[in-house]
């Protein structure tokens, strides 16, 4: 059974699922992947992890690190999982590259790793915010694809702290 519910954030409506234990999804409701949740749903703002996520996300939209996250199930590859748990180390405050991450993988693995490999995979992840995607940039400081829309991620990255200095949108060229 997959659960739902909404939770109002800063940005807008956020919508979270469960499979009744853990979060599955996370996302921008009415932006790119609102229709992760597969199946029947079933409306359940109760839920204990719902209960936690948004305890989490308000000590998030505060702008301090919310800490260790409620319990996460994302689906995906085994491929997807790896760079999602790399995403989740990512200190809060502070950016990495598509480019960085396929580094690290491909040191793990001991196979070289395309940027762009990881950048499908990043653009994948199911629970936005808590998987934090929204920390990775393009080498050059692209702030390139997030499923809630660049201007949500250029909001996550300020209430972070992170600076700004050096990043831009790539399709306009537009420094920030």
């Amino acid at each position: 059974m997959n659960y739902v519910t909404v939770y109002d954030s800063p940005l807008g409506k956020l919508t979270l699922a469960s499979d009744g234990a853990a979060l599955t999804g996370l996302w921008v409701t009415g932006k790119q992947y609102e229709t992760r949740a597969h199946g029947p749903r079933t409306e359940c703002g109760g839920l204990p992890v719902f209960v936690q996520t948004g305890a989490w996300l308000d000590r998030y939209f505060t702008g301090v690190n919310p800490g260790a996250p409620p319990p996460l199930a994302p689906e995906g590859s085994a491929f997807q999982q790896e760079v999602w748990a790399i995403l989740c180390e990512i200190p809060f405050g502070t950016l990495t590259t598509y480019g960085a991450i396929a580094k690290r993988m491909a040191a793990g693995r001991g196979t070289p790793m395309a940027a762009q490999a990881v950048g499908g995979a990043v653009g994948s992840n199911p629970i936005s915010i808590i998987i934090p995607c929204h920390r990775v940039v393009g080498t050059n400081g692209s702030l390139t694809g997030y499923g809630g829309g660049i201007d949500i991620k250029v909001r996550l990255l300020e209430l972070e702290g992170v600076s700004m200095e050096g990043l831009y949108v790539p399709k306009k060229g537009t420094k920030l």
